[in-house]
């Protein structure tokens, strides 16, 4: 069983984070959306308090997705459900619609449309969790600091981490260097494919000050044409701390 967090009562509504990171990166907009929904933020398998997928299942985006219906099934809750994500649980969300298992799907910064991983991508986030390793006390003083944090989280999250609570920011960087499934699951990191004939309500949201996944990896020839493109100025790519009332209310929105 995956670990999660829940509040609220209603239509379920299934939060899932980007790589390297946990349910906890929902916290900002949680208590927004369960005044309307029943809100599960997962940690997916080999992140947060989540265990790996057993040895001999790869940990590809779309086993992740069957292995997130087994666990809803555990739990009582029928497919097909609503599903917001951000990054890798964007993609998570849109393989999930793929398969027949997402009711509607919210997609904020996905992964995966791409031909592949850009360059990028893997520099920063394996030159973040290197430089973590090697100086943890010096990183968690600077991540106490509201200009460097802003500084340090604003490529791979967002501008204005600065509205990150210090221990938040210090939690989020400890999880992201100590998460046991990050180097296996990045490594079969493809790309989204076979999309085109979802007929799920899907909305797909990149941030104007996303400097993690830029322009050309944003390919929607994978995608059907129904989908509802959008460009939240101001979003990075982990918005919702910079904007939780616009987050909040595009999910809510995307998966009425």
């Amino acid at each position: 069983m995956w670990h999660f967090i829940e509040q609220g009562q209603g239509r379920p509504l299934v939060l899932l984070h980007g790589i390297g990171m946990s349910s906890a990166a929902w916290k900002p907009v949680l208590s927004r959306l369960a005044e309307s929904r029943r809100v599960i933020a997962f940690d997916t398998a080999g992140f947060g308090h989540s265990p790996l997928l057993p040895q001999h299942i790869p940990p590809t985006t779309i086993n992740l997705v069957l292995e997130l219906g087994h666990v809803l099934r555990e739990m009582g809750i029928d497919e097909p459900v609503d599903i917001a994500g951000n990054s890798m649980g964007g993609w998570m969300a849109l393989e999930a619609a793929r398969l027949g298992m997402a009711r509607s799907v919210v997609a904020i910064s996905p992964a995966g449309l791409w031909q592949k991983p850009p360059a990028h991508v893997r520099h920063i986030f394996f030159g973040m969790r290197r430089c973590t390793r090697t100086a943890p006390n010096l990183v968690k003083a600077m991540l106490r600091v509201s200009i460097l944090r802003e500084l340090i989280m604003a490529v791979p999250l967002t501008t204005g981490s600065r509205n990150m609570p210090a221990e938040e920011a210090i939690a989020a960087a400890m999880g992201f260097v100590n998460a046991e499934g990050f180097a296996d699951t990045f490594e079969h990191a493809e790309h989204f494919r076979g999309g085109q004939k979802i007929t799920t309500p899907i909305t797909v949201a990149f941030g104007t000050h996303d400097w993690l996944i830029t322009p050309n990896a944003r390919l929607r020839h994978e995608l059907p044409a129904h989908v509802r493109w959008l460009e939240p100025q101001g979003w990075g790519h982990v918005p919702m701390w910079k904007d939780p009332e616009g987050v909040a209310r595009l999910i809510l929105e995307g998966t009425s």
